[in-house]
């Protein structure tokens, strides 16, 4: 098994955190794991990104050139990663700022409306946790207990007390993933 998914968004939005928390998640499973970080220009539409792997043997490399899935939270991500994937890759969008559908007819597209189930939730802060629970779901890299268990490691001090809201947000990822699936 090798998994591997691009995040991308703005600055801020949660990326580089949602993909230690993925990787942090594979390597407390006892998996080989690589988190290649990219700061771009955050202004301009400038993306941030990080790509995750997570693999039961090596990696030879940590760069994800055509990705199998794509967590994308906003729309300059969609225009650079969309042409970029996989035939039968699955996308898993932020619809709340991603205003056009998918021009691919070859992929797969979860569209949630992230911060209106973030406010729901109580804290807008948390939408990059519900696309990552919804794409652990669907591509099962590692379980949705591991994800946890990984939050309670970088959640601590002050940001303890975003702890409970963020394992909500994973939670509600993964039901809306269920349904997307079927089931």
């Amino acid at each position: 098994m090798e998994k591997g998914v691009v995040i991308a968004g703005f600055g801020g939005q949660g990326v580089m955190l949602s993909g230690e928390i993925l990787a942090e998640a594979g390597k407390d499973e006892g998996k080989f794991v690589t988190f290649l970080p990219s700061y771009g220009p955050e202004q301009r539409g400038g993306t941030a990104n990080c790509h995750v792997i997570v693999s039961d043997e090596e990696i030879a490399s940590p760069v994800i050139d055509r990705p199998e899935a794509a967590i994308i939270l906003n729309l300059p991500s969609l225009d650079k990663y969309e042409p970029l994937m996989k035939e039968d890759g699955i996308m898993i969008l932020n619809k709340t700022l991603i205003p056009r559908e998918v021009k691919r007819s070859d992929v797969r597209v979860l569209q949630i409306d992230a911060h209106d189930v973030a406010r729901k939730l109580g804290s807008e802060r948390v939408v990059n946790m519900i696309l990552l629970g919804a794409y652990v779901e669907i591509e099962r890299p590692v379980s949705i207990d591991s994800i946890k268990e990984a939050l309670k490691k970088y959640l601590t001090g002050r940001k303890a007390e975003l702890l409970e809201v963020n394992i909500k947000a994973v939670e509600e990822g993964s039901k809306i993933a269920k349904e997307f699936l079927g089931g």
